[in-house]
């Protein structure tokens, strides 16, 4: 069954996005994002300026097949070859649409930012999750700030 985990509330998208994919490669996971091309664009620069030790390689599925054999997050704005990637764990969606066919697809996780039209799409792709029955979970990011904050 396909796992989703919605992290509601990041307060600036693409370094949560950053953080995220660390703490994921860190853990010897391979992430597969899906984003429009802007924001595969903004995500590589986002990601060269990590610090030296934050390293996360990565590349665009459009790369030659070593740099795709090397990297632990391959990016592309094609959900049908992105997700024809065996060598794939986890798949990050940064899109406002739910992408078709989950079918092989064991986890999935949406980042949500706190503005209105971002909770409406996340709502929506919620929904369609639901409808398909997989298995949601979610994440306050805004509940973690404040109890860090006590």
């Amino acid at each position: 069954m396909t796992q989703v985990d919605f992290h509601f509330n990041a307060p600036e998208k693409l370094p949560y996005v950053c953080r995220l994919l660390r703490k994921a490669t860190g853990q010897g996971r391979k992430v597969g994002v899906l984003a429009d091309q802007d924001t595969c664009h903004l995500l590589s620069q986002a990601l060269w300026n990590l610090n030296a030790t934050d390293f996360v390689s990565h590349c665009s599925l459009r790369d030659p097949a070593h740099l795709l054999a090397h990297s632990s997050v391959i990016y592309s704005s094609d959900w049908a070859l992105l997700s024809q990637q065996s060598q794939l764990d986890v798949y990050l969606n940064m899109n406002d649409l739910a992408p078709e066919n989950l079918s092989g697809v064991n986890r999935l996780i949406e980042v949500v930012g706190p503005e209105e039209r971002d909770k409406a799409s996340a709502r929506q792709r919620w929904k369609q999750y639901a409808q398909l029955g997989f298995q949601i979970n979610r994440f306050d990011l805004a509940a973690v700030v404040q109890n860090q904050a006590a």
